[in-house]
């Protein structure tokens, strides 16, 4: 369980390093010819399963999704709401035992969170961003 628990906190942080780096006018960007949203909407879709799957692992069960971002267009909103959600599942984690925690939901956080990875590495080769020295590390970009 503190296998997982770490790989989701680390999958945490590469997300808010990405948020970090990028420039805010990087937040409206597209992928041009493709249907697709906008960074700043990959930020809301991230934060609201985040929020959701920390209620239903306090729960016990799925709730629902929502989401507390309102403007997903401005970085220092994002990256708090990251902050937080981040400081949310550790204090979860501190309390609760792991046979508390549901596994499958914790899981379910962590691959949700990575294929949002996925998909920003496309967003950042086709509008030319970069990537943060911890991306270059985990995802060889």
């Amino acid at each position: 369980m503190e296998h997982v628990i770490n790989r989701v906190l680390k999958a945490f942080e590469l997300t808010a390093d990405f948020y970090s780096f990028i420039p805010e006018a990087g937040l409206a960007l597209a992928i041009l010819g493709a249907p697709s949203n906008r960074i700043g909407e990959q930020a809301w879709c991230i934060v609201g399963a985040r929020e959701s799957y920390l209620a239903a692992l306090k729960s016990g069960s799925w709730k629902g999704f929502s989401c507390s971002l309102q403007d997903c267009f401005d970085k220092r909103l994002i990256l708090n709401k990251l902050e937080q959600t981040a400081l949310d599942l550790i204090e979860l984690v501190r309390t609760s035992t792991a046979e508390e925690l549901n596994i499958g939901l914790l899981l379910a956080l962590l691959e949700h969170e990575v294929q949002h990875h996925g998909q920003l590495i496309r967003y950042a080769y086709a509008n030319r961003l970069g990537f943060p020295n911890s991306w270059s590390a985990r995802y060889s970009v």
